[in-house]
């Protein structure tokens, strides 16, 4: 593969006799296990989900050639990796990691580290320790530059 892989879940266990697999996501974006998806484990193995349904928070994934609870067995644990998806509309974390930020007037505020869940709204970590909702996001050049409108005093540090 020459883009670059996303991680999008984990194989938690075997379900049942037949080679079914509980898998945990670790995006919001349940297409990741639609029926027709294709989706790597760290090695670059490929796997193409035959059927799925969501079980209690993750899902129970049927995996073309996975025939069997001793198939199914021995992917316990494994990572599973997909391309990017296309969405103009979506932060991606990917995309905004190594940005710099600015605010609306163009003062630079730093460089995004990483990105914090959070139930309110996701925080970008900068390099100086400030976090900013993403909520306050204006405008994003993937890889470049993040715009953001926050409120006055927010980066203060006591």
């Amino acid at each position: 593969m020459s883009e670059p892989l996303l991680l999008v879940g984990r194989i938690v266990k075997p379900h049942g006799l037949r080679g079914e697999v509980i898998i945990s996501l670790s995006t919001n974006r349940e297409e990741r296990v639609a029926p027709g998806s294709v989706l790597f484990d760290a090695s670059g193995e490929r796997f193409e989900v035959r059927r799925s349904s969501p079980h209690r928070g993750r899902h129970i994934v049927t995996l073309a050639g996975v025939d069997g609870i001793d198939a199914a067995e021995a992917l316990r644990d494994r990572e599973l990796f997909a391309p990017p998806m296309e969405d103009p509309d979506a932060l991606w974390i990917h995309d905004l990691i190594g940005s710099d930020v600015a605010d609306v007037s163009g003062t630079r505020l730093g460089t995004v580290v990483t990105v914090h869940a959070n139930p309110a709204s996701d925080l970008m970590v900068l390099n100086g320790g400030g976090m900013i909702p993403l909520r306050f996001v204006v405008s994003n050049d993937p890889g470049k530059l993040v715009t953001v409108d926050i409120p006055e005093g927010l980066l203060d540090l006591p």
